[in-house]
């Protein structure tokens, strides 16, 4: 058995991709520790109503890496559905199918929203606009101003609650996939018989769920010998020499208590909570960097509706200033159920700030918010809902304001200098991903463990190729 001891802060996709990996090759007794009641962080699922649900909307993308989704397939089996996508987005009062089709383009888009896309793509032909630096000043000069006026902008300041010219160019180069008008003609005519790619307008999608894929990795993990444990808190890490490994892991789990030494601490968790709980603490101009980082906080918003199905679209997009939600999902047509019948339940997802006033609504007051909505976009609830509540997320998405960049690199590079300590997965890197992202982090890193010692030039040139990485729609 190995001697080397990793402890594993954090049970997302991430934190069981790598005690799976790491049990797997025998390179590492593990300990995992999840403070919630789950595997899959905010890529789990629960269960309520008679059904298992998401928190919010969830893909695993044909785009994965072979060797990860083959693992995902043989740990799933027949669970793991291959299904078409069928979703729509709300554009200046018309339902357009998302992913794009052209003739739903042809007989749906509103037509001065096409002209003044066609008449920007000209002009962008002619005389391309200097990019600049903003999330707005990328987008409007590689996608014209008709698109990010009506599409992206007001969709922007939904999901991280700033002014496009206040969001880094980053931001619109990591999440918007179609960043540039050949691109989008890629994307629509990606759709078309005979031109279109493997997988294209597909996803892969747990028959139990999303969460059902950590599941399978934290199962998988323990078979193999890995100790996970939910309902543990990290409070401490701390330096049994002052300076490095061996570190001591102190976790909390009601009234219990426990410290585990680990050689090597590896944490999915958000780098700032991680920052703040080492022993030695970084300095104080690294603990004031990590105060000038920030991430988006979310609610979602649940309501069950007594009927069989809602609508036919596994999700709904809205990104007009009209709505204040920004996308809703029916569980149930994801994996094609029909079960339970007469109920489905519906999951609208409302980005706002831990602690605003949207933060502090009542269930009642985000069920009645949620209602107006819908109606309001011409698809209203056939009757009241059966009932209502929502989940909170506190670190949805990272935000990445302009300057963004020079307190997440001294903060990124005194942690990566920390001996013995890594930072990785969405929260760890201060990433925007996919699932399917964060256990390609989780494999590289293993990868870069060998006979207890871990390549530190290797995981920078595996940070180069994360740094690649674009968020799938």
């Amino acid at each position: 058995m190995p001697d080397t001891r990793v402890v594993i802060l954090g049970g997302g996709p991430a934190g069981v991709g790598a005690a799976y990996q790491l049990r797997r090759h025998r390179k590492a007794e593990v300990v995992l520790l999840e403070r919630g009641d789950h595997f899959g962080g905010n890529a789990g699922s629960f269960e309520r109503a008679g059904q298992r649900l998401d928190y919010g909307s969830h893909r695993l993308h044909p785009a994965s890496d072979p060797a990860i989704l083959a693992d995902v397939q043989r740990l799933l089996g027949d669970e793991l559905l291959d299904r078409p996508r069928h979703g729509r987005i709300r554009l200046l009062g018309q339902w357009i199918h998302f992913p794009l089709k052209p003739v739903d383009l042809l007989l749906r888009l509103d037509k001065s929203f096409a002209l003044g896309s066609l008449r920007d793509a000209v002009r962008k032909a002619v005389a391309k606009p200097d990019e600049g630096d903003t999330f707005a000043s990328v987008l409007e000069a590689n996608l014209g101003t008709t698109i990010c006026e009506h599409f992206y902008f007001p969709y922007a300041v939904k999901l991280w609650g700033h002014e496009p010219a206040a969001l880094s160019g980053i931001q619109a180069r990591k999440r918007v996939s179609a960043g540039n008008f050949l691109k989008l003609i890629q994307k629509v005519l990606g759709q078309v018989p005979g031109l279109k790619k493997p997988g294209a307008g597909r996803f892969f999608y747990p028959r139990r769920g999303f969460g059902a894929i950590s599941e399978a990795y934290a199962e998988a993990a323990r078979e193999a010998g890995a100790d996970l444990r939910t309902g543990w808190t990290m409070t401490r890490v701390e330096s049994a020499n002052g300076s490095g490994p061996p570190w001591r892991v102190t976790a909390e789990a009601g009234d219990r208590s426990e410290t585990f030494e680990a050689d090597h601490v590896w944490s999915t968790i958000p780098v700032t909570v991680l920052a703040k709980s080492l022993d030695p603490a970084p300095p104080a101009e690294v603990l004031e960097a990590a105060g000038r980082i920030g991430y988006r906080s979310m609610i979602l918003i649940y309501a069950r509706l007594g009927v069989d199905q809602f609508t036919e679209f596994d999700a709904h997009y809205f990104p007009g200033a009209d709505t204040r939600i920004t996308r809703m999902s029916e569980p149930k047509n994801y994996a094609a159920l029909r079960e339970p019948a007469g109920s489905t339940v519906l999951c609208a997802e409302l980005p706002c700030q831990a602690g605003d006033e949207v933060w502090s609504m009542s269930d009642e007051e985000l069920g009645e918010l949620f209602a107006r909505d819908v109606a309001g976009a011409g698809i209203p609830f056939p009757a009241p809902p059966v009932e209502v509540w929502t989940r909170r997320l506190p670190q949805a998405y990272p935000v990445y304001l302009m300057g963004y960049e020079e307190p997440f690199e001294r903060l990124d590079r005194w942690v990566d200098g920390v001996p013995g300590v890594l930072s990785y997965g969405r929260q760890g890197l201060f990433a925007h991903d996919n699932t399917h992202h964060a256990l390609a982090m989780a494999y590289r890193a293993v990868e870069c463990l060998d006979g207890g010692e871990f390549d530190a030039a290797a995981w920078a040139r595996h940070r180069e190729e994360f740094a690649r990485h674009v968020v799938e729609d």
